[in-house]
């Protein structure tokens, strides 16, 4: 229960920014108050995750599903083009992510 509500917290985190990457410079409301939702969601989320979690390991799943959330959607849908190093580097974090699950 607590590791799917530290995984929805990553993907709130994810949703939040990119609705960030859509504010663009300009006042879009839609976006400012979907990134505050987002964000607002994602913190409570993780701050529950952190009760029954240890705090550095529920910070470091939550910033790596932020991470390769944010990473793969902006390969789908914005089209961001990333080196085969880039690519190494989010497996990596990914193999780290799992590992701090598995061995808590």
């Amino acid at each position: 229960m607590v590791w799917g509500l530290l995984l929805l917290a990553g993907l709130e985190e994810v949703v939040a920014t990119i609705a960030m990457k859509y504010i663009n410079g300009k006042r879009k409301k839609w976006a400012i108050l979907t990134m505050s939702v987002g964000f607002i969601l994602s913190f409570l989320c993780l701050s529950k995750a952190m009760q029954v979690i240890p705090a550095g390991v529920a910070y470091a799943v939550w910033t790596g599903i932020g991470s390769i959330g944010i990473a793969l959607v902006g390969m789908l849908w914005f089209k961001e083009k990333l080196s085969i190093f880039q690519y190494l580097s989010l497996f990596l974090i990914l193999i780290g992510v799992v590992g701090l699950g598995v061995t808590s």
